[in-house]
């Protein structure tokens, strides 16, 4: 069983039955983008070990972490083994792939608290009960490196690949014609990476490496340090990065980065992100991120392009993503929440019980002390105090625009007083910023 939300992973038996469809699966959902020849005959022909890593950058992963972690469950459920590498030593070094300039590099406390973090949020997803043949392991590249010197790891892997072969990659090329160039640090990363294939590759009997498309000249290194070391045959295959319709930056809003940690993305927040989604990025992120089977994807498909006003395709998404990364107690509180701020909305915020909005579960709550009320204070004062926004000349713009309400009231202009004869039983404000953003303002 996955811990922490609502699928099932089949019997081995039944897992063993599946295996043949894995690559097929992935590729209809859009899940492939390069492929090693011969993966999906080895995946075929016996349960295989498959890793991805994970970069302890943060002490959570957000969902641009999740495809990572849905291309392991569906591993998993179609019977091979899973291994999710944290990366606690190419953690202190970064990876220059996609990045224009060099990363700042983090302590050795910082990265044990991170990697900790992404540990405990990977055992929710994957099956690690022991015994079980395919059951899910958890690997850290320092556990390899911390006792390796420079001259060994220079010996046993620098001597395999030549510097020419590591310079055509795309991402060192970015970088070396760049302004910043490239720090010898980061350059060496993808030989790190490649070692990780190699040392899972030779004790665990990892044949098979997968991630981001951006990673492919990574990855393949692994396979050439693995052929031209020891004579091995190993596999890969990428996912495309998901990119927006619109051309935004996927996983990212005002707040910033949508995670999986709800002390940093409520619920309630993270089933706002997946309800908010165009209707061509719904149709597609369907397919990419929930279990569901083609068969019912193709009708709520059918069904959202006979009436897209009904947002039944973002409505399916947030409740599949919701109760897998929350669960199904969480996601009836974003639901219940969702209904009190918007489909109550013509009800005035003076008919909300104190009930209904100490309850409303994930809208930001912001502490305010009563005594700054006084006898008024001035409207953007407030809003900038509060942080609802981060400056008064981004506040002054959206109320001169018409996008701040208060207590579901506009506000009618800049210079707007806010007393405490407008607080909702003596002690809250309801304020909305747009369309979609809410805060509660208690007042003590």
């Amino acid at each position: 069983m996955l811990k922490g939300n609502c699928f099932l992973l089949p019997t081995f038996a039944a897992q063993s039955q599946q295996k043949m469809n894995l690559i097929p699966e992935l590729r209809w959902r859009g899940l492939i983008q390069d492929i090693v020849p011969g993966t999906e005959e080895q995946l075929n022909k016996e349960m295989t070990a498959g890793y991805i890593g994970f970069d302890p950058t943060a002490d959570s992963l957000h969902i641009g972490s999740l495809v990572p972690i849905l291309i392991l469950v569906h591993m998993q459920k179609a019977g091979h083994k899973p291994i999710a590498l944290v990366g606690g030593a190419t953690g202190m070094i970064g990876d220059p792939t996609g990045k224009s300039q060099e990363r700042n590099l983090l302590s050795e406390e910082e990265l044990k608290r991170n990697q900790e973090g992404v540990k405990n949020q990977l055992m929710k997803f994957l099956d690690f009960t022991p015994g079980k043949p395919n059951a899910a392991e958890m690997v850290n590249n320092y556990d390899w490196f911390k006792e390796m010197n420079f001259l060994e790891f220079i010996r046993d892997a620098g001597k395999h690949i030549t510097v020419n072969y590591m310079m055509s990659k795309e991402s060192v090329r970015k970088r070396i014609d760049s302004e910043t160039g490239i720090s010898f640090t980061e350059f060496t990363y993808q030989l790190i990476q490649g070692y990780d294939f190699y040392w899972l590759y030779k004790n665990n009997n990892c044949k098979l490496q997968m991630g981001g498309s951006d990673q492919w000249g990574n990855i393949t290194t692994g396979i050439e340090l693995i052929r031209r070391k020891i004579g091995g045959e190993a596999f890969a295959f990428t996912c495309p990065l998901i990119k927006k319709a619109d051309g935004g930056k996927f996983g990212k809003t005002e707040q910033g980065n949508i995670w999986l940690d709800p002390t940093k993305t409520t619920p309630y927040q993270f089933y706002q992100f997946w309800l908010n989604a165009a209707d061509n990025d719904a149709e597609k992120w369907i397919k990419i991120f929930t279990f569901l089977p083609k068969e019912v994807i193709d009708e709520l498909i059918t069904e959202h392009q006979s009436d897209p006003s009904a947002r039944v395709l973002q409505r399916k998404l947030a409740e599949e993503l919701t109760i897998f990364v929350h669960g199904n107690e969480e996601y009836k509180k974003a639901i219940d929440t969702t209904q009190k701020l918007f489909t109550q909305q013509n009800a005035s915020a003076e008919s909300l019980s104190a009930e209904d909005l100490q309850g409303m579960k994930g809208i930001i709550n912001i502490s305010y002390d009563k005594e700054k009320l006084g006898n008024g204070i001035d409207v953007i004062t407030l809003l900038s105090e509060t942080n609802v926004f981060p400056s008064k000349g981004e506040a002054r713009k959206m109320i001169q625009n018409g996008g701040v309400s208060i207590n579901r009231h506009k506000v009618p202009g800049v210079t707007h007083m806010v007393d405490a004869s407008q607080l909702l039983h003596h002690k809250y404000l309801l304020i909305q910023k747009g369309k979609k953003n809410y805060y509660l303002l208690v007042v003590h």
